[in-house]
């Protein structure tokens, strides 16, 4: 039970991040008109946050894995009540952006410990389940904890929203602090380990149609109320935020479901990035019909959460399309820093997508029509996935006579492995 108690309350630190991470987006507009800057401007601060997770998951991971997880666990919650404690009491634009980073910096640190904590604290055959609860803290903070935050914000500030995320990081904290027993896990992927996974090019195509997925999602998020207040004249966010994180959890349920069924990772990934691309691009033209912009956002959330699932298995099921016969095959350690790599290609994508949008709108681009460049980074990724996933498996034809690629783009090569782990921590 003590173990089962420990992954509850690191579900509960993986909530309050999640919720951190994605209430911004709603709390822009009140954060602007507070510290006295523009709606982009103060989407920076989501910029900020999100660059800091991308970098500290592979670097302060690889340098404080000798301190224990347990230490590193309780240490990242600290930083990041503190962090949003900063952001609570900010008075001026550079410190919110200076407490941003660091909240960000203590998420992406927070995420992979608690990861490796969980499956250190169970027996093996509940590892998968107590992965997913803690994993599943994240997105279930965009649904139930990121509309709790805006409602707070409409009745008493966004200040108090901050404040509630901080208690939350408290309660989390002071748990893990007494119910956390020392722990051995896995050590981290260094740095060069990720970046020599890069030079692969399955890894490289694989992380970098990941990298167009979140500019275009998580960049477009940033800036969701703005967009839906031009498109729809929408006063409260609040219950189309609902709609995009209950369609992100049915994505994330049902997507591993289809990639055992279907066999298929690569061509599920395309499916789901050019579906992303259909429904940002129909966002500007729902305004017209009452209700009708509900269903590109569910379409949106379900199949933004739903491409990480495809896209880890794939990784770890071969490092990408057009492996060769026995290139990697059996490295977990190759693996897991394929997939910390593809996880740091996710926070730096949303970090390129917030500032690019914030760009934009600064530039005079009226917010309604920022989903269509959205589109077509989602529609980019398609292109870069059709055409680089053929290439790598003739290529691997080629070097290895008698292995059967399919050499149809959409990377059949690596829809192996239907048992390997689909969810990953960053």
């Amino acid at each position: 039970m003590g173990g089962t108690r420990a992954v509850g309350l690191l579900a509960l630190g993986s909530f309050a991040m999640g919720t951190d991470a994605y209430a911004m987006a709603g709390l822009l507009p009140g954060i602007g008109a507070d510290l006295g800057v523009s709606v982009s401007l103060a989407g920076q601060s989501v910029t900020a946050f999100t660059l800091c997770y991308a970098l500290a998951a592979p670097f302060l991971s690889a340098a404080l894995a000798r301190r224990g997880t347990r230490t590193v666990v309780v240490s990242a919650l600290v930083v990041f009540v503190l962090a949003n404690a900063g952001t609570a009491l900010a008075g001026s634009y550079p410190v919110l952006l200076g407490t941003r980073a660091l909240a960000g910096a203590a998420a992406g640190l927070f995420t992979p410990a608690a990861a490796t904590a969980a499956v250190a604290l169970v027996p093996p055959e509940r590892r998968g389940r107590a992965l997913g609860l803690v994993l599943g803290g994240m997105s279930a903070g965009t649904v139930l904890g990121v509309p709790l935050g805006l409602l707070v914000a409409a009745g008493a500030g966004w200040r108090a929203a901050l404040w509630l995320i901080t208690g939350l990081g408290v309660l989390a904290l002071l748990g893990t602090a007494v119910a956390l027993p020392p722990v051995r896990g896995a050590a981290a992927p260094s740095p060069r380990d990720r970046f020599a996974a890069l030079a692969r090019p399955r890894v490289a195509v694989v992380v970098a149609v990941t990298f167009t997925q979140t500019v275009a999602s998580l960049g477009l998020y940033t800036y969701l109320e703005p967009v839906l207040h031009r498109t729809a004249d929408v006063g409260s966010a609040v219950p189309y935020l609902w709609v995009w994180g209950i369609g992100g959890v049915c994505g994330s349920l049902l997507a591993g479901t289809l990639v055992d069924r279907t066999g298929r990772p690569a061509l599920l990934s395309v499916a789901l990035l050019g579906t992303l691309g259909g429904a940002l691009a129909l966002l500007p033209w729902t305004g017209s019909v009452p209700g009708l912009v509900l269903l590109p956002l569910l379409l949106w959330g379900a199949v933004g959460w739903a491409f990480v699932v495809p896209q880890q298995h794939r990784l770890l099921a071969g490092e990408g399309p057009g492996k060769r016969s026995g290139e990697g095959a059996g490295e977990a350690g190759s693996g897991a820093a394929a997939v910390g790599l593809n996880s740091s290609a996710t926070y730096l994508g949303g970090a390129v997508g917030s500032a690019l949008g914030g760009l934009a709108l600064a530039h005079g681009l009226d917010a309604r029509w920022l989903p269509l460049p959205a589109a077509a980074v989602a529609l980019a990724g398609v292109l870069l996935h059709l055409v680089a996933v053929p290439a790598l498996a003739r290529r691997a034809a080629r070097t290895a006579p008698g292995t059967k690629d399919h050499d149809d783009g959409t990377g059949g090569a690596d829809a192996t492995a239907a048992g390997s782990p689909e969810r990953n921590a960053p």
